[in-house]
């Protein structure tokens, strides 16, 4: 997903409803409408009702098995969806263990009555590129009529909601944990539509691939607020998209009716916060074209802060995220970056030669990150590091004009913090007041051990 990021930040202004201010002191976390005891259960009570684990599920390392959201939905025979016309906001992440996608599942199931299909950014079927989506049509494989949500928020998504004739809209998307990635901003506004059309709302979880241990990173800024973070949450969340729902429907979803949205969720079973994605025994499947494994995650809460700068983030190499460069960058970045001695990376100079994006078909230098302990390593204070020294040890580093880097982080702090001679330590200091704050709001809607 690009700072469509690329296309986004042409146009920041759409930003569906205003939720609420996210403090300190915001209320617990609640269930929402008459079915909202499966939402605030927890795990253990929310798979009280629910069989066994498919065959199909393969056990990751230790012999434990993670079940997705869908795969006990499924197993339970579609009861949460019982009488309700259903419509699905998915793409191609949206699969179970043996790769089958969950879309062709559902509709061959005559237990559940599947009748619409909502594509996000890259489109229900993934054959779009970055800032770009499929538009309206009818899957060919199933006949069933796909509406596109992307850069769609507010009246405009609930009227296609209510077109639709869904009287449920099911949620279940891949996230990878960066407040940038759009697909959590898709959940935020297809719950906000759905809160606006009277539709009943359903997010089946998946693992957070970089775990859910902390949440690290600058917390937006409302005045910032665009389709690369809509409400003040940090960098780096730290969170699973159902417990993503339970945030955004306790802090931020405007009430309507006296109430948010009626929010149901499914959440897994085998998955802990401490888990990698390796860990779940689930297959990867690249939730948007550069994304390819889940190595590219672990980075891309840093390095995608290079989209907001004249460098190439790696987009159109088989490592984006993990190369950065531009022309005239030699050894001396990565020996810099290498000096800081940052927990579980080191660095490599590198040269490559991207096949589109920046510096299409120009081969340029910069280094590439090598993670030596993912369980050290601190994707946003690496970010902030990289850019320290691109600045530094690179006399032609500008930001994009639009300063587009300003919404990646959240605020302007960043940039001027940067720009007036700051140190990683010094702009790292700068958000821990904030971060404190949202990780105390975080922790009230936390479903996982």
């Amino acid at each position: 997903m690009a700072l469509s990021r690329r296309v986004l930040l042409g146009h920041l202004a759409a930003t569906g409803a205003a939720g609420a201010a996210l403090t300190a002191a915001a209320g617990p976390a609640r269930a929402a409408g008459a079915a909202g005891a499966t939402q605030a259960a927890g795990a253990a009570a929310d798979s009280a009702h629910l069989p066994g684990p498919p065959r199909s599920a393969r056990p990751g390392p230790g012999g434990r098995r993670v079940r997705t959201g869908f795969d006990r939905l499924a197993a339970d025979g579609y009861r949460l969806l019982d009488g309700h016309r259903v419509g699905i906001v998915t793409n191609p992440t949206g699969i179970t263990p043996d790769l089958r996608h969950i879309v062709d599942v559902m509709h061959a199931d005559s237990r559940v009555r599947l009748t619409a299909v909502f594509g996000p950014e890259h489109g229900f079927r993934g054959t779009a590129q970055a800032g770009g989506s499929e538009g309206r049509y009818d899957d060919p494989a199933t006949g069933l009529p796909v509406y596109d949500t992307y850069d769609k928020s507010g009246k405009e998504l609930a009227d296609i909601f209510t077109a639709s004739g869904v009287d449920t809209v099911v949620f279940d998307i891949q996230d990878v944990g960066a407040r940038f990635y759009t697909y959590i901003w898709t959940l935020y506004d297809c719950m906000v539509a759905a809160a606006l059309a009277g539709k009943r709302f359903v997010v089946l979880d998946r693992p957070n691939p970089v775990t859910g241990r902390s949440a690290t990173g600058p917390v937006l800024d409302k005045a910032y607020a665009s389709f690369v973070g809509r409400e003040p949450i940090s960098q780096a969340h730290g969170m699973t998209v159902a417990e993503l729902a339970l945030l955004f429907n306790g802090e931020f979803v405007p009430k309507t009716a006296g109430r948010p949205v009626e929010l149901d969720t499914v959440l897994m079973t085998g998955w802990r916060r401490n888990d990698f994605f390796d860990a779940t025994g689930l297959p990867w499947v690249p939730p948007s074209p550069n994304m390819p494994t889940p190595d590219t995650a672990l980075v891309y809460a840093g390095t995608c802060l290079f989209e907001g700068t004249n460098l190439s983030e790696g987009r159109g190499t088989t490592r984006p995220f993990e190369l950065l460069g531009a022309p005239g960058i030699d050894h001396r970045w990565s020996a810099a970056a290498n000096e800081l001695a940052l927990p579980g990376v080191h660095f490599r100079e590198a040269y490559f030669a991207p096949t589109f994006s920046k510096f299409q078909g120009k081969t340029i230098g910069g280094l590439q990150l090598h993670l030596h302990d993912r369980t050290t390593f601190d994707p946003v204070r690496t970010g902030i590091a990289l850019l320290v020294t691109a600045k530094q040890t690179w006399p032609d580093f500008t930001w994009r004009p639009d300063h587009g880097i300003d919404h990646l982080t959240g605020s302007a702090t960043v940039r001027t913090m940067i720009d007036a001679g700051a140190g990683t330590d010094e702009v790292v200091a700068s958000w821990r007041d904030g971060l404190r704050r949202f990780r105390g709001v975080r922790g009230r809607y936390l479903r996982y051990r």
